[in-house]
């Protein structure tokens, strides 16, 4: 299955280097052509109707969520292209979208792609970055909305509904205020890293909580947190201080 695929990306050097591996590692990504900028990028994806965009999150005159934003509906799949690890990979990870984090990684492009290509051939009709652009208008924290990968596919959850979330090896389950557990098919780890900004904190090796559902604690050896569907969970020693940081008035 060939892809039509676009590079928006100010920088000369990581345009080439990127179309460079993508016609040597990528051979289904048929290249319409390249922009540098967002006013750019624009014209191209209006001309060429890509199925795929490449997208540097920082570009002079604007960002990557300033094109995305012109559209109601994005009608493409993205892959965001970044030099830093900062704020907007958080909304990223939330909503699933795939980013490269510069100097692209050889396997984690084959990997972007490989999802891309999978999307498509389901033919959800199904954008990820649709979720990012809703993210990232909403200021309340526990609003926004998070998609998770399961084994059939993928549900679309509010924050505010995640409970806790419990390690299942390499995977993780995801217990709801509605009573239901999705399993996730991504790690604890992912999720850490991903909801600490959003009211969530990791208060043992197998478990974080959303801290809006604490209902009480018990001191001992091991801490006890006790939430207010009346599941408990340990607390770690190790992990004491943030917790308490968080009831500190």
């Amino acid at each position: 299955m060939k892809i039509k695929a676009v590079i928006i990306e100010d920088e000369a050097a990581s345009r080439l280097t990127l179309r460079n591996y993508l016609l040597k590692y990528c051979p289904q990504i048929e290249l319409l052509g390249e922009a540098a900028n967002i006013k750019e990028g624009y014209d191209l994806i209006q001309k060429t109707q890509p199925q795929l965009v490449f997208l540097d999150i920082e570009m002079p005159f604007g960002n990557a969520f300033d094109l995305l934003d012109k559209y109601t509906e994005i009608p493409f799949e993205t892959i965001f292209v970044t030099a830093f690890s900062n704020y907007a990979l958080q909304a990223i990870n939330l909503s699933s979208c795939s980013y490269l984090l510069k100097p692209v990684d050889i396997d984690e492009l084959i990997i972007a792609v490989d999802k891309v290509v999978d999307n498509l051939v389901q033919q959800s009709g199904f954008k990820t970055a649709n979720i990012l652009l809703e993210n990232l208008s909403i200021e309340n924290k526990q609003l926004k909305k998070i998609v998770l990968p399961t084994m059939e596919g993928f549900d679309v959850v509010k924050l505010k509904d995640i409970i806790r979330c419990k390690a299942n090896d390499n995977l993780t389950d995801f217990y709801l205020a509605d009573g239901k557990k999705k399993t996730v098919c991504k790690t604890l780890k992912f999720f850490e890293e991903a909801l600490t900004e959003f009211n969530f904190l990791r208060v043992h090796k197998s478990h974080i909580i959303n801290i809006n559902y604490v209902d009480s604690y018990q001191k001992g050896k091991t801490g006890e947190i006790k939430l207010n569907n009346g599941i408990s969970v340990p607390l770690s020693s190790s992990r004491k201080d943030r917790f308490m940081l968080k009831f500190t008035f």
